[in-house]
């Protein structure tokens, strides 16, 4: 079952969120979650495209395109590096 939540507010151990997508179902309802349970290995951290730097999202993409299981910080490094200063790069866009 692939679920997404959105933290709408967090306090000392536990999170409020929203579900916002459920196979099961559930969405709009509201629940909350420990805060050491969200930084598990069983959830995945997606960010809202909000930012419309170029750059910002130039890196954003270049990080999503290297990310997989066994993906090293090297590997991070150097896409980031390529997506804002290699040829037609954002640096240079901007």
């Amino acid at each position: 079952m692939t679920r997404r939540l959105r933290v709408v507010e967090v306090g000392g151990s536990q999170a409020q969120v929203v579900v916002e997508h459920d196979l099961g179902g559930q969405e709009g309802e509201r629940t909350r979650a420990s805060l050491a349970r969200l930084r598990s290995a069983a959830f995945e951290l997606l960010e809202d495209p909000a930012d419309t730097d170029p750059v910002y999202l130039a890196l954003l993409a270049a990080i999503s395109e290297v990310h997989r299981p066994g993906a090293t910080a090297a590997d991070y490094a150097r896409a980031a590096h390529r997506a804002v200063s290699g040829p037609g790069g954002a640096a240079e866009q901007k």
